[in-house]
């Protein structure tokens, strides 16, 4: 059973404007003790923020000020329909995580990343990495179907190479929602997913993109990447293969063995469920050790 306390933590909804004008919806979650730090939750592909809540409550027990976001077209922040509706799905980071940081980048306080499988890709795509102190990842990976146990595999190319076509022929965007994984998903999302996912480094891989991947050299903050045995869609060598792109930092990678450490299975969506709790003051607690680290190194 989980420790965290039942007392309510004030959640303020908000809207975030991005640097192109795009309204997001956002909740802040206050502190319930004097605040030590700035906290942003770069969420999973088509994963709502409320999927979060209970992390960001928790962090806020802690002494932290947290912030959640729907990405553009995902949640709160999306259109009465995806059909027709066209982005990036580099936007996510750019320019939605990024609206993000700016609305929580105040009261010179230590600003932190917690990123969930696409939110560690975000982590790179940020136009100011500078302002950030430090990340901490949970499932995040290259998304090749090479890294995956055979079944996974299996499915995963059915997904890309069946499914896929043929929905989003048929109704204009994914209808992510109809497999259980998540909310439906804008058609450019799709396509962009789909084509990364083909090489074994992600878009590392892809000629087209070396422009956006020279920029994860900009990433100075550290990052401690977690990743579990368990975790179909990203185990520990796709994280690695994608964790390889920020060159110029501190990645400390982690595997979590879910059964010796008795968490029960984490999967790919299991690190933010309330059993995970463990995980998350690990990463509380590393967040708490940054400024002390910093002094040391006379940062």
């Amino acid at each position: 059973m989980s420790p965290i306390p039942e007392h309510p933590v004030r959640a303020e909804p908000l809207d975030l404007r991005a640097a192109d004008g795009y309204v997001l919806s956002a909740q802040r979650y206050r502190s319930t003790v004097p605040a030590r730090a700035h906290l942003v939750v770069g969420g999973a592909t088509g994963v709502p923020q409320g999927f979060y809540r209970r992390f960001a409550e928790h962090a806020a027990r802690r002494g932290f000020e947290v912030l959640t976001l729907d990405y553009r077209g995902i949640g709160r922040s999306a259109p009465p329909t995806l059909k027709g509706f066209r982005m990036d799905y580099l936007d996510w980071g750019r320019l939605d995580l990024a609206a993000g940081v700016e609305a929580m980048r105040q009261d010179g306080m230590p600003l932190y990343l917690v990123g969930h499988s696409y939110g560690g890709h975000a982590l790179g795509l940020l136009p100011d990495p500078g302002v950030v102190d430090g990340a901490y990842t949970f499932a995040t990976g290259a998304g090749w179907h090479g890294w995956m146990p055979p079944l996974e595999r299996l499915r995963v190319l059915f997904m890309w190479r069946v499914l896929g076509p043929v929905w989003t022929r048929l109704a204009g965007y994914l209808p992510w929602s109809r497999l259980g994984m998540g909310e439906d998903l804008p058609l450019d999302v799709y396509r962009q997913w789909r084509q990364w996912c083909s090489y074994p480094r992600y878009f590392f891989d892809d000629p087209q993109m070396k422009a956006t991947t020279e920029r994860f050299g900009d990433v100075r903050f550290p990052i401690v990447a977690v990743n579990a045995l368990d975790d179909a869609w990203a185990p520990p060598a796709s994280r690695d293969a994608f964790m390889a792109g920020y060159r110029n930092t501190a990645v400390r990678a982690v595997t979590i063995d879910p059964r010796g450490a008795g968490l029960g299975p984490i999967g790919h969506m299991g690190y933010f469920r309330p059993r995970a709790w463990p995980l998350w003051n690990e990463a509380l607690d590393w967040f708490e050790a940054q400024p002390l680290a910093a002094a040391a190194l006379g940062r």
